[in-house]
């Protein structure tokens, strides 16, 4: 049996694609990389909002692998669109890392919560939005690019610091530029971050798909991620849209924490359900339908409008 797994080529993408490689090699499963250039590694001179979310960073693997050309294709979890075609399908979520988002530079007396004024890098709406309800002395500027780049505009003096995913430092190995860690109880991540998502056809054979789940699938991991697309999928949201959603596991008990912040920052809804492992992606319906009855589709209208 061989594996072609299908990868974006930035050195995070790449990361991702070897972690997925070794986990088969360790069980002598033979696989190859191809590597496929998306739409959001084309176009670097927009923000993710107006170029539309809905597949910027999958399309052009999701293509291959409806072809055959590729059996599975490997994401960071958070870039997956809520909602998939009935052909494709997610195989596996390997196990999360910390979650947190950070607060990268090379002055480390920078912080969000010190009152001195800065400019921030981030291309994530959310990040934006909670800057504004959080800390709205500070200044963002949109800040395209993989992470090396940047990383670079920040040498370059665009942004004073950048707000970035703490799995995509850790895993590139810049922990050394974390000036600091945003709790997660109000900077909730946005879904899915930190996990590895593997992507498969439906027509995927059978052994190939039962294979690679054996191999990469984290069960905990798995059961919080269905909660929180489900929770994304119900509000429609994709990863132009502020909204933000962490599971949680205690036991066999399954917490959720989500919300939507409001473009400007000033409206901010945050709820919190749970339940059982078994009831994981209804959990997340709830939730989004509690949000979307206490005004959460009026700022989902708003933010729509106004992308």
């Amino acid at each position: 049996m061989k594996i072609k797994i299908g990868t974006r080529s930035s050195r995070l993408a790449l990361w991702q694609a070897y972690y997925i490689q070794d986990l088969l090699k360790a069980a002598e499963v033979e696989s190859e990389l191809v590597l496929i250039e998306t739409k959001g590694d084309q176009i670097l001179d927009r923000s993710l909002s107006k170029i539309g979310s809905k597949g910027v960073f999958t399309q052009e693997l999701e293509d291959q692998l409806r072809a055959g050309t590729i059996d599975i294709a490997v994401h960071s979890a958070k870039d997956l669109q809520s909602s998939l075609p009935n052909d494709l399908a997610i195989i596996a979520f390997t196990e999360r890392e910390r979650v947190n988002d950070v607060l990268v530079s090379h002055d480390k007396s920078l912080s969000l919560t010190g009152g001195r004024a800065f400019v921030v890098g981030t291309s994530s709406t959310r990040r934006v939005a909670m800057l504004k309800h959080f800390c709205p002395h500070i200044t963002t500027v949109d800040m395209r690019g993989n992470l090396q780049t940047r990383l670079r505009k920040l040498e370059e003096g665009q942004c004073d610091a950048l707000l970035l995913a703490y799995a995509g430092v850790h895993r590139m190995q810049y922990d050394d530029l974390i000036a600091e860690y945003l709790p997660t109880q109000d900077f909730t991540p946005a879904v899915g971050q930190g996990s590895v998502a593997i992507e498969a056809a439906t027509s995927l054979p059978i052994d190939k798909l039962n294979t690679v789940r054996q191999l990469t699938n984290h069960a905990p991991t798995e059961a919080c991620l269905k909660a929180e697309r489900a929770f994304l999928r119900r509000l429609e949201g994709g990863c132009s849209i502020p909204v933000f959603g962490l599971a949680t596991l205690q036991g066999e008990e399954l917490t959720l924490t989500g919300g939507v912040v409001s473009l400007d920052g000033q409206e901010l809804l945050r709820e919190q359900f749970s339940g059982t492992l078994a009831e994981a992606e209804q959990i997340g319906h709830d939730l989004a339908e509690s949000l979307l009855a206490k005004g959460g589709d009026e700022i989902l209208r708003a933010v729509r409008q106004n992308l």
